[in-house]
């Protein structure tokens, strides 16, 4: 049964996508630790980061560093935080947000209703950045 990220990837679900290439894609978390909290996603559905082909590995933590710079621009922090759970979603994805301090990295402090307008916004000033950068 494809996870929930395979069918944001296809289109049968929303996402607002910031990047996407042949092999990873990133799009906003709808449960945000801070503003601009995007998820680096490997296209194939592989469960665990330990049983991934280090090349895409090495593709998706190479995405994962893009999307921290332009998080770091996008939403002025000094730091992007990187954290790979893999307990929510049983298909590997990294989280990308800005951080200023240690309590940013707390699942439990995550926006559980963002509005879409700050979704957009988000997603609006990522691109730039992403622009901006490449």
């Amino acid at each position: 049964m494809a996870t929930v990220f395979t069918k944001i990837i296809n289109g049968e679900l929303p996402g607002r996508f910031v990047y996407e290439d042949d092999d990873i894609v990133a799009f906003l978390t709808i449960q945000p630790m801070t503003p601009g909290h995007t998820l680096v996603v490997p296209r194939a559905e592989i469960d665990q980061w330990q049983g991934i082909e280090p090349a895409v590995f090495g593709r998706v933590m190479e995405v994962a560093q893009l999307i921290g710079k332009a998080v770091i621009k996008a939403f002025p922090a000094e730091r992007a935080g990187l954290i790979i759970a893999g307990l929510e979603v049983p298909h590997l994805h990294v989280h990308v947000f800005p951080a200023r301090d240690l309590a940013d990295f707390g699942f439990a402090n995550v926006d559980n209703n963002p509005s879409p307008e700050s979704l957009d916004d988000a997603q609006r000033k990522i691109k730039a950045a992403l622009a901006e950068l490449t």
